[in-house]
């Protein structure tokens, strides 16, 4: 959940890579020391996430709603792209199409199905060898929640002490993030908002209650009908930045998530950092083991060298080695790639590379690997405005096809204004069988990333070379190493990548490139090769 991104955010990210850049000429050691304390957690870094805006997706039962079912029809479509986890929007009841302000934590919305096609889908998820992450969103509720409907202005009830109240009698309840009490939904409902106290004892039972069922719903500790993970969203340690609930981390999710863990191990835990930042405190703090590389993200969507590099760097040495950082190119809170890069198809091809061949959790957003645009628009003053970000998925040459999850079809601005367009080259049955398709090309470096594990999980570094905007680096797993150029702008460039003394690289005859196979270069002490690329060209060599 997103309702802005504050200029503060920006200049904190600003700030933060500068001042972590100079400490990393001196010792990284401190804050790799400090962080890894009581963290045995369990590793993502070789899946390959997918991250799912439901109601958008496939639409199995022809109400216009992507729903459960439709995710389980499509399995097979996610693991030919080469998927191998599903990341859910929250699947609770709520009056909000993207369902994260709930009227009811114990209920899945309707649209979506019930416990019978959650159950059905996670077993299927489970049966393929493939994860389910849930999204969770639990500090802020609607009036039409019992424990607001219960509690309001009624200090004997057993729900009292659920919300912040700041009037007497459990009048004025505490208002959600940037001081909104009201929002309007979609369709025109204005619906009421309030905080949660996390500080509540029964609140925090309650949800630990609340995540143990969805660890393990049929209660019997075998875990195999319940989720992988969870993402947290708007994870923050102070609330909403306001004061009145301050250190969060250390009173509320550390303890919350040392419980789950102590129930099931395995359990996987990813934070969506509220400051949009570097997240160190989440790690150290919030004992997550993953939060999203936001900063990466701004730089890498700009294609701006030196910012991918500098705020690459900062990210990875503020990250202990037990825990990752998620990468991303699109969510649902963002605009999508192909709208900031304009449509342009060598861009998006370099979008992927980026996403997919760094170090990290590569997660890619539905749609992304079509190239669909999308950009937030302020229609009116409901919670419309990132409909554009999350269109039904395209399925077919025609927007009408069986499944195509139009929910938000009909007499509004949005739709008059939507980015669905028939035999425009932007659907899955025009790009399935073209081989030069950006999907293709997606399945292409998934299937590159799972083929060798120094791209999955190996160590990563930048190499230094003499073009302004080729970006070039390092990754090795045990004896394999691969050496990654991406060409940044549309000039073609000669690169000489500066290793003739490096003594990580293996000095050969025969790197092989990946994509082209009769591609050799040769490394020597004396001398680097000079590698041609054209505009937005990615070559990737592998040591023989």
């Amino acid at each position: 959940m997103r309702v802005d991104v504050s200029t503060r955010i920006i200049l904190s990210i600003t700030v933060y890579t500068m001042f972590f850049l100079f400490l990393a000429s001196c010792s990284s050691s401190f804050f790799k020391k400090e962080m890894t304390e009581d963290q045995g957690r369990p590793s993502f870094e070789d899946e390959i996430i997918y991250h799912v805006f439901q109601r958008s997706f496939y639409d199995a039962n022809g109400d216009g709603h992507g729903d459960l079912a439709g995710i389980k029809q499509k399995l097979d479509y996610l693991q030919e792209l080469g998927v191998t986890t599903i990341l859910l929007t929250p699947l609770y009841e709520s009056p909000f199409y993207h369902n994260y302000f709930p009227d009811n934590f114990e209920t899945i919305d309707p649209t979506y199905g019930d416990m019978k096609s959650y159950l059905s889908l996670i077993n299927e998820v489970h049966k393929r060898d493939m994860k389910l992450l849930m999204d969770m969103e639990i500090h802020y509720i609607t009036y039409d929640h019992k424990w607001y409907k219960d509690s309001y202005g009624n200090p004997d009830s057993k729900y009292s002490d659920y919300i912040i109240y700041n009037g007497p009698n459990n009048t004025l309840p505490e208002s959600i993030i940037w001081d909104f009490d009201t929002v309007q939904t979609w369709d025109g409902q204005t619906v009421g908002l309030c905080s949660i106290d996390l500080y509540d004892s029964q609140v925090q039972l309650y949800m630990l209650e609340q995540f143990s069922f969805w660890m393990d719903p049929n209660g019997d500790g075998r875990f195999d009908d319940g989720v992988d993970g969870f993402r947290i969203d708007h994870m923050v340690d102070d609330l909403d930045w306001k004061g009145i609930r301050p250190e969060l981390l250390a009173k509320f999710w550390r303890p919350l998530l040392r419980d789950l863990r102590a129930i099931n191990p395995k359990i996987w835990f990813v934070g969506e950092q509220g400051e949009w930042d570097y997240g160190t405190k989440y790690f150290a703090e919030g004992l997550v083991n993953a939060v999203f590389a936001i900063p990466q993200y701004f730089a890498a969507s700009k294609l701006d060298k030196a910012s991918i590099i500098a705020r690459t760097d900062s990210t990875w040495m503020l990250t202990p080695d037990s825990v990752e950082q998620v990468v991303f190119m699109e969510n649902h809170d963002i605009d999508r790639l192909s709208t900031i890069f304009e449509g342009d198809p060598e861009k998006l091809r370099v979008g992927a590379a980026i996403n997919l061949l760094m170090k990290g959790t590569p997660s890619i957003y539905y749609g992304q690997e079509l190239g669909m645009p999308g950009k937030k628009q302020k229609f009116d003053e409901s919670a419309s405005s990132d409909i554009p970000r999350r269109e039904a998925f395209e399925w077919y040459l025609d927007i009408n096809g069986e499944g195509m999850a139009l929910w938000y079809k009909g007499d509004y601005p949005w739709w008059h204004q939507t980015n669905l367009k028939a035999n425009d080259g932007i659907s899955l049955a025009e790009q399935k069988n073209d081989p030069s398709s950006l999907w293709n090309f997606y399945r292409q470096l998934i299937s590159i990333r799972k083929a060798h594990p120094a791209i999955q999980h190996g160590d990563f570094r930048f190499i230094e070379n003499d073009q302004e905007k080729v970006l070039s680096f390092l990754r090795i797993s045990g004896k394999e190493q691969v050496i990654v150029l991406i060409n940044l702008d549309k000039q073609a460039a000669t690169a000489t990548l500066s290793i003739s003394s490096d003594s990580t690289v293996q000095f050969s005859n025969s790197w092989k490139n990946i994509f082209e196979q009769n591609d050799l270069i040769s490394f020597t002490p004396e001398q680097s090769p000079e590698i041609n690329l054209s505009g937005f060209d990615i070559k990737v060599f592998k040591n023989q």
